[in-house]
């Protein structure tokens, strides 16, 4: 369309703007109710247009009067969303963390913030897959009504809570108005979990490490003096010591420093996430349980640590985010070896590596994981099977434990040290 034909109908939809913001209000409010309009209030409101037509066509009066009851029962019932809720909606859950088996519960409060009383209306809470549907009580000005929704934990995992939604419409089910309160919440379910001894020391070079029999020439751990080689760094020569050699063999050699490595364990706790690894979920279950073991042993011996189960990960976390992870792990495309190899990207400095999996996976899964990591990492292998026995043995560089239950792991761990 040509500029010279568009201009008038420019000039007509500015010239409007004044009667267009006039109706605005009132656009948006019939906007509003439309929204809320259901499937069945949508049917009844076709029904009263077809009764209307025929009424109209065949000149039926029952049909008219059929037609003229639905639309003002119709109108009556939009009545019932007209007016705004000034509520002050709270949800909370105590606690958030919990692991599983303990209690946890959700409380709903609801504050009438209005000088006039509210009717009841209805409210949902959404609870993981459940909904929780509550009809609140007619609340006086600034009453205050609690819910309280106790929280199923007997699976580990992250459920989700709320919003908290509340439901205004007519008896009938015409009309209904929804109004998010509240965001989500994540209730965190933890795995299982046994209290194991001291996991030891290992490889990472840490000014609060552990001192090893590796001679270093830059740490803090002195060990002892020796001649002075060409090449060694000059601020370590010991002066008064080569003094006191020199002038006792009368020739001008230097003493130097010697140092011990002082070093401390960062521990990598590896999950394999292929459920072709497990014979069933429960075994998977019991291999999340055995990570989150290891992985609290190790932040309470003060390690590095760093988490990698499925697509999640966490690196150097705190004690409730590792955790966090735990809940959070489900099966997926992630096969060990793959998740060995992404560990090797997040924390190449790993001085022990805990590779987890179930009983279908097998010492090849094992294995072909463990060629993704440096030759100086420790690496130990768990089979997590269900109603098996503890083994423990030594193959291609790596030690080979199998648990049948969770109550094993600190009994077959007595026969190993992390270091």
């Amino acid at each position: 369309m040509s500029r010279p034909l568009v201009r008038p109908f420019r000039r007509l939809w500015t010239a409007s703007e004044p009667y267009r913001s006039a109706v605005r209000p009132l656009l948006d409010a019939v906007a509003r109710i439309l929204a809320a309009v259901t499937g069945f209030g949508w049917a009844v409101l076709a029904l009263a247009g077809a009764s209307w037509l025929l009424a109209v066509l065949f000149g039926w009066g029952e049909f008219a009067l059929l037609a003229a009851v639905l639309l003002i029962g119709f109108l009556i019932a939009c009545g019932f969303t007209l007016g705004r809720l000034n509520l002050a909606v709270e949800l909370e859950a105590d606690p958030l963390r919990v692991t599983v088996g303990e209690s946890s519960a959700a409380r709903v409060s609801v504050t009438n913030l209005a000088r006039t009383p509210v009717l009841p209306i209805r409210l949902e809470l959404p609870v993981g897959q459940a909904l929780g549907r509550f009809t609140l009580p007619a609340l006086g000005a600034g009453a205050v009504h609690d819910e309280v929704v106790i929280v199923p934990t007997q699976q580990r995992g992250v459920i989700e809570l709320g919003p908290v939604v509340t439901q205004r419409g007519d008896p009938f089910g015409l009309v209904r108005r929804e109004i998010t309160w509240t965001e989500r919440l994540e209730l965190f379910v933890h795995p299982r979990r046994v209290p194991l001894e001291p996991l030891g020391s290992g490889l990472l070079r840490d000014l609060e490490g552990h001192t090893t029999n590796d001679t270093s020439m830059s740490d803090l751990a002195f060990h002892t003096l020796r001649e002075y080689a060409p090449g060694d760094d000059r601020r370590y020569i010991h002066w008064r010591s080569s003094a006191k050699l020199s002038g006792a063999a009368g020739t001008g050699a230097f003493l130097v420093k010697q140092f011990l490595d002082t070093r401390r364990s960062h521990v990598a706790v590896v999950v394999d996430a292929d459920p072709a690894g497990y014979a069933d979920d429960a075994e998977f279950e019991l291999a999340i349980s055995v990570a989150a073991s290891v992985a609290v042993r190790a932040l309470t011996d003060e390690m590095d640590l760093t988490i990698v189960v499925g697509e999640h990960a966490a690196a150097k976390p705190h004690p409730a985010l590792a955790l966090d992870t735990f809940s959070r792990a489900e099966h997926g495309p992630w096969p060990l070896a793959p998740s060995v190899g992404r560990l090797a990207h997040l924390a190449p400095d790993a001085s022990v590596a805990i590779l987890i999996s179930g009983s279908q996976a097998g010492f090849g899964s094992f294995a072909r994981a463990r060629a993704h990591l440096a030759p100086e990492v420790h690496t130990f292998a768990i089979t997590a099977e269900r109603g098996g026995a503890m083994a423990l043995r030594q193959a291609s560089g790596m030690t080979v434990l199998s648990i049948g239950r969770l109550e094993d792991l600190p009994r077959v761990l007595l026969g190993v040290s992390v270091q």
